[in-house]
């Protein structure tokens, strides 16, 4: 028997519609791996599940931490894991869904990322190397050693990249291989994981543009607006998120409205495509490719169907 499910795959994929029916299915809770769900005060942006999505099933790892907080992998996975526990005490199912692969790596195999080795003085070093290099030639600079991580980043994550140059720089090793070595040990769950995706990756690119569109019409600029009026900086991580950034030029008068929806859009898309290099490197991920957008009966047979080779394949 399976200790827990994975719904993951790249944005805009209907990965929490499937897991509320899938919930609902099979008597489960969900767990949250979204890196940018964990902030209070940002909802829209994130896509954050409303209460009618979640429609009576009950979300965890949502709204666990401040805007302003800088919050780790590690942390996650601690806090993942009591969810994991608490909701298997009580005979319930855990089904984690979204599609921050670091985080759900951090769950599943109970990796201790503050094992690696830091340096303050070298961290600030490469910090202010980042800066100036900018987001892009960073990134491209750690793919030269660490691609799978560098894939696995996004280019305004400055922590996380910073973070791999450093144990790259302290070690000798790369932080991929580091967290391999990790996976040496038994994970710390048996887990089945499925991928969404759609078969015509047009019909993905729409629906991305579509969501990020929606999002403005739905108040993203308020949003990020009353983040900034509220104290959270424009270097604090949560407001690295897409979106966010974007957003906050557009206020600071670096770009025009709609200039900014485009680059959402943009950073929405590619970001989607570093979800899928990362997942397809996975020998353990179970695909399911949506032949249309997916519509109430569609995602209900796919409970069902998951639901049932799921727990036959345990």
């Amino acid at each position: 028997m399976y200790d827990l499910l994975v719904i993951t795959g790249p944005t805009a994929t209907g990965k929490t519609a499937l897991g509320v029916a899938l919930a609902k299915r099979i008597g489960g809770e969900v767990i949250s791996a979204d890196s940018m769900q964990i902030y209070r005060g940002m909802d829209v942006g994130t896509a954050k599940p409303t209460a009618a999505e979640m429609d009576g099933v009950p979300h965890h790892m949502l709204d666990v931490a401040d805007p302003r907080e800088r919050f780790s992998v590690a942390k996650y996975a601690r806090m993942a894991a009591a969810c994991v526990e608490d909701i298997r005490a009580r005979d319930r199912f855990p089904i984690v869904v979204g599609g921050t692969g670091l985080y759900i790596d951090g769950l599943l195999r109970g990796a201790d990322y503050a094992a690696a080795p830091s340096d303050p003085e070298i961290r600030r070093a490469i910090e202010a190397e980042y800066d100036a290099l900018g987001g892009e030639a960073f990134r491209e600079k750690l793919a030269a050693v660490d691609p799978d991580r560098a894939a696995a980043l996004h280019p305004r994550d400055k922590k996380r990249l910073v973070r791999a140059w450093e144990v790259y720089a302290l070690t000798g090793r790369t932080i991929t291989r580091h967290d391999a070595q990790s996976k040496l040990a038994a994970p710390r769950y048996s887990a089945y994981t499925a991928a969404l995706d759609f078969a015509d990756r047009q019909t993905l690119y729409e629906r991305i543009d579509r969501r990020a569109r929606a999002m403005f019409d739905a108040g993203l600029v308020e949003e990020v607006r009353a983040l900034l009026d509220a104290g959270v900086g424009p270097d604090a991580t949560a407001m690295q998120a897409i979106g966010y950034k974007e957003v906050a030029g557009f206020l600071a008068g670096g770009c025009t409205l709609e200039q900014a929806v485009d680059a959402v859009c943009l950073a929405s898309r590619r970001y989607a495509k570093r979800q899928l290099t990362w997942l397809r490197g996975r020998p353990d991920v179970h695909w399911r490719l949506w032949a249309r957008e997916p519509d109430g009966a569609d995602i209900e047979a796919a409970a069902e169907d998951m639901a049932k080779t799921v727990f036959s394949a345990a």
